[in-house]
């Protein structure tokens, strides 16, 4: 693999997650080895979720509890889990056993005050450099822009959630 870096997709519009997945796919059928970390994800009902574990040369580790996080009033828990995902991601990337490490949602861990932007920022200092790390979620810190290679920014210029469609099994998770 040639050119490693740092991607992140973010902003308010759709597609920050497909996007990463967009590109797992594409790694596992050149036959590389990708691991995915969902942050704020631990509910079973997440249609990529089940589809990856069938995948070659994907694997992935989801934490959170069932419910939504409430950014608001973030339990201890919430954010035990989320400290679990950012050392599981430090793990896999130096681990020598990827090629491509996804940190699916680290952005929004990071604006809700879930983990410590420190602790994001290191991993990108210290992750090999054959090693490509994509970190998706909407608000995307400064610095983690400024670190990155890549930067995609989804904008919403339409949505049914606008008009009170709600989320769609298959569609929107």
């Amino acid at each position: 693999m040639s050119a490693p870096g740092i991607e992140v997709f973010t902003g308010a519009g759709r597609g920050k997650t497909t996007a990463a997945l967009g590109v797992a796919l594409r790694a596992s059928g050149q036959g590389l080895r990708v691991h995915i970390v969902f942050f704020m994800k631990g509910g079973s009902d997440y249609g990529e979720q089940k589809i990856l574990a069938r995948l070659p040369n994907i694997t992935t580790a989801r934490f959170g509890q069932s419910r939504l996080v409430n950014a608001r009033a973030v339990a201890p828990e919430d954010k035990e889990e989320a400290a679990q995902a950012l050392a599981e991601a430090h793990r896999a990337a130096l681990s020598d056993s990827y090629d491509l490490v996804i940190l699916d949602e680290v952005n929004v861990a990071l604006a809700w005050g879930l983990i410590p932007l420190g602790g994001v920022l290191s991993l990108l200092r210290e992750k090999p450099e054959e090693v490509e790390l994509i970190l998706t979620g909407r608000g995307a810190p400064r610095e983690i822009i400024e670190a990155a290679d890549l930067v995609t920014e989804m904008v919403e210029v339409k949505h049914p959630y606008s008009r009170g469609t709600p989320a769609r099994r298959g569609l929107d998770y």
